[in-house]
C-alpha cells in the first residue's frame, strides 16, 4: 500500500509540475483542476465496479410491470449516477482538438444534475485556465489538458482506504512547499484514525467532525460499520471545515463514499452551525494545534466553552480589543466534550503540550478529569504525521463511564511500523491489540479470545504456507544442483536463476510474515495473561482520581506507566530516548512562543 502510494505521488505530481511550468499558474490556480480530475478518476473507477450489474439490472427489469431507470439503479447500488458524458474513459478518448475544457465542465454538470447537493463543489471553469493564452496562441489546441488527463490515468485502479485523502495531503504539503509557506492544515494518517475509530465504535447516530478537513474520519467511521457488519445508513455526518476549497474536497470524498453528510463552510471558533451542545453521538477531530490568534471576546460567551473554562491570559492586555486566547488547544478540548449527549464518545488528536499545560489550562483540565469524562489518553509514536513533528497524543471521552472517574493511560510511542526513513505508521495487529488493552480494562475479556484465535488462525495459515515455501525452495534447489552437476562448465539459465530467487524471496517473505504474527501474539500472552486486564509499566495504566490528583491532573501517560528501563533491552532504551528526546521538544516549542510573547511586549514599547 505505502509502495502504491508513493508512485501515485509521484506520478500526481508530476502532473502538477507539468502545468506550473508549462501553463505559469501558482500552485492555488492548478491544485483545483487537478484534484477535480483525480475526483472523476476514482469516481469512475468505483462506478465501473457496478456497471455490469447496473445494466444487467437494468435491462431485466424494462419487461416488468414499473421498469427502473438506470440512474435508480444506480443511486441504490453505487451512491451516485455517472452519465456516460461524466466517466473518466469517455473525457479520455476525446482527441486533443476537442474543446476538452468545456467537455470536463459539462462532465461535472452532469454529475451535480443527479446530485444536486454536490452543486457548487465541483471545478468547472478552472479548466479554462489551463491552457496557455497569449498572442502567438492562435490554434485550438488542448494539449495541456489532455496530457493530464492521461497522467491521472495512470492511477490504479485497485488501490483501497481514502485514497482521496491522503493525495489531498500530499498535494497541499506539496503545494504549500513549492510557494515558501508552512502545511497549514494537514491529512490524519489512515491508520491513526482507524485506532481513533475502533476505541470509540461509532455504530450508529450523528457524528461531528468540527475541523473535518478533506472528511477522512467520516469514510474510517463509515468504513468500520461496514466490517462490523452494521448498516451504514445509520450514521448521519456532521462536519465544518473553515477552508472554502477544502470544503468541497470533503464533499467529494462524501460523494464517493456514499455519505449522505452535512459539511458546511465555517469557523468553529466562532460558528456553531449544527448547534453541537449535547447533540452529538461521537465527536471525532484533528484540529490545528496551539492556535493563538483566537479572540477572546468572540468566545467567552460561548457555553460550548464555558462549561469548564475558557483559557485566559492571567494579566490584561493592554489593547482590549486584541485580547485573545493564549493557547486555542483548550477551546477544542471544551467544544468536543460539550458536544456530547449524555452518552457520547470522542476520540481527538491533540499536540502532547496540551497534557501538562500550565495555569488557566491547567484549571481546566483539572474540571475535565473531576468530571469523569476523561476515558483514556493514549501518546502517539513520533514522525506519524507528513508535516507535523510535534509529538502528539489521543484524547478519549466517554459520558456514560463518568461515574467511574478513572482514566486509562496507553503508551504506544514504540508501536508502529517504519514505512520510510520519515514515516511511521500502526499496522492492523498494532490496532487490534492497542484496542485490547481498552477492552479488558472495560472488562471485555472476549475480545482477548477472539483476537488470539484469530491471531492461531493466521499462524496457522502462515506456518502450512511455510511448509510448502521451504518444500518448493527445496524442489527449485535441487534441479539448480542437479543441473551444475550435469553441466560443470555452465551456468544456470536465466529462467533458473529467475525461479531460484523468487522461490527464495518468497521463503524470506513467509518466514518474515510469520514471525511477525507469532510476536504479534506473543506481545498479548506477554503482558496480559489469561486475558485479564493489568497494569504494565511501560505499557499501560489505569489511574485512580487520587494518583491523577496527585499528579496535579497532568494527563501525560509517560507520567503514569513509567518507563521499563533494563540497559540489556535496546527497545526500553530506544522509548526511554524517545520520550525525552519528546519532552525536550515541547520544552522548545514553549521556549519559542515565550521568546515570541517577549518581542511581541518589546514591541509595544517601541524597542
Amino acid at each position: 500500500m505505502a509502495d502504491e502510494l508513493k508512485q501515485l505521488e509521484e506520478k500526481l505530481w508530476a502532473a502538477a509540475d507539468k502545468l506550473r511550468t508549462e501553463s505559469g499558474l501558482k500552485s492555488t490556480q492548478y491544485s483545483t483542476p487537478v484534484l477535480g480530475l483525480i475526483f472523476l478518476r476514482f469516481a469512475s473507477n468505483k462506478y465501473d465496479k457496478f456497471k455490469d450489474e447496473i445494466e444487467a439490472e437494468y435491462a431485466a427489469s424494462q419487461n416488468t410491470r414499473n421498469p427502473k431507470t438506470r440512474e435508480e439503479i444506480a443511486l441504490s447500488k453505487v451512491g451516485f449516477y455517472l452519465p456516460e458524458e461524466s466517466r473518466f474513459d469517455y473525457l479520455l478518448s476525446l482527441s486533443e482538438q476537442e474543446d476538452i475544457p468545456r467537455k470536463i465542465k459539462e462532465a461535472m454538470e452532469g454529475i451535480e444534475q443527479y446530485k444536486p447537493e454536490l452543486v457548487g463543489s465541483l471545478p468547472k471553469e478552472e479548466y479554462f485556465n489551463l491552457e496557455p493564452k497569449g498572442d502567438n496562441y492562435s490554434i485550438r489546441d488542448y494539449s495541456l489538458t489532455a496530457s493530464l488527463l492521461k497522467i491521472i490515468n495512470t492511477i490504479p485502479k485497485n488501490l483501497s482506504g481514502d485514497i482521496f485523502g491522503k493525495v489531498y495531503e500530499f498535494f497541499l504539503g506539496k503545494f504549500a512547499s513549492s510557494e515558501g509557506k508552512g502545511g497549514g492544515e494537514y491529512y490524519t494518517p489512515t491508520s491513526v484514525v482507524r485506532l481513533m475509530v475502533e476505541m470509540i465504535e461509532p455504530f450508529h447516530g450523528r457524528i461531528l467532525d468540527p475541523a473535518c478537513g478533506s472528511g477522512g474520519m467520516f469514510v474510517q467511521s463509515a468504513d468500520f460499520v461496514q466490517r462490523s457488519s452494521a448498516n451504514p445508513d445509520n450514521i448521519s455526518v456532521y462536519g465544518i471545515e473553515k477552508e472554502g476549497e477544502t470544503v468541497k474536497l470533503a464533499r467529494m470524498n462524501m460523494f464517493l463514499h456514499g455519505l449522505n453528510n452535512h459539511i458546511v463552510h465555517g469557523n468553529s471558533y466562532y460558528s456553531d452551525p449544527h448547534n453541537s451542545y449535547g447533540s452529538f453521538d461521537f465527536v471525532m477531530a484533528n484540529p490545528p494545534f496551539n492556535g493563538d490568534d483566537v479572540s477572546y471576546d468572540k468566545v467567552k460567551d460561548d457555553r460550548r466553552f464555558n462549561e469548564y473554562g475558557i483559557p485566559k491570559n492571567k494579566t490584561k492586555s493592554k489593547n482590549k480589543d486584541s485580547e485573545t486566547v493564549p493557547n486555542a488547544n483548550y477551546l477544542w478540548i471544551n467544544q468536543f466534550a460539550t458536544a456530547l449527549n449524555d452518552t457520547g464518545r470522542a476520540a481527538l488528536v491533540m499536540a502532547s503540550i496540551a497534557t501538562d499545560a500550565g495555569k488557566s489550562e491547567a484549571e481546566i483540565r483539572a474540571r475535565l478529569v473531576e468530571d469523569g469524562i476523561v476515558s483514556a489518553m493514549l501518546s502517539l509514536p513520533s514522525n506519524m504525521f507528513y508535516s507535523v513533528t510535534l509529538p502528539a497524543t489521543l484524547w478519549f471521552f466517554d459520558k456514560a463511564r463518568r461515574d467511574d472517574k478513572r482514566v486509562l493511560f496507553i503508551n504506544a510511542r514504540n508501536t508502529y511500523r517504519q514505512v520510510d526513513r520519515a514515516h511511521r505508521e500502526f499496522t492492523d495487529e498494532h490496532i487490534a491489540n492497542l484496542v485490547c488493552i481498552r477492552h479488558l480494562y472495560q472488562g471485555n475479556e472476549v475480545q482477548w479470545h477472539l483476537l488470539m484465535s484469530h491471531y492461531d488462525m493466521r499462524i496457522s495459515e502462515l506456518n502450512q504456507k511455510y511448509e510448502e515455501a521451504v518444500e518448493q525452495n527445496n524442489r527449485i534447489s535441487a534441479e539448480a544442483e542437479d543441473f551444475l552437476i550435469k553441466n560443470p562448465k555452465k551456468n544456470l539459465s536465466q529462467e533458473l536463476k529467475k525461479k531460484l530467487e523468487t522461490s527464495n524471496t518468497e521463503l524470506q517473505e513467509t518466514q518474515k510474515q510469520l514471525e511477525y504474527m507469532t510476536s504479534m501474539r506473543q506481545w498479548l500472552v506477554d503482558n496480559f495473561p489469561e486475558g485479564k486486564y493489568r497494569d504494565v509499566v511501560g505499557l499501560c495504566k489505569a489511574a485512580t482520581i487520587e494518583e491523577i490528583r496527585e499528579q496535579d491532573y497532568s494527563l501525560n501517560p509517560g507520567r503514569y506507566v513509567g518507563v521499563s528501563f533494563d540497559i540489556e533491552d535496546k527497545n526500553d532504551f530506544k522509548e526511554a530516548m524517545q520520550a525525552l528526546s519528546e519532552e525536550l521538544t515541547i520544552l522548545n516549542f514553549e521556549g519559542q512562543k515565550l521568546m515570541e510573547q517577549i518581542l511581541d511586549k518589546l514591541s509595544l514599547l517601541g524597542i
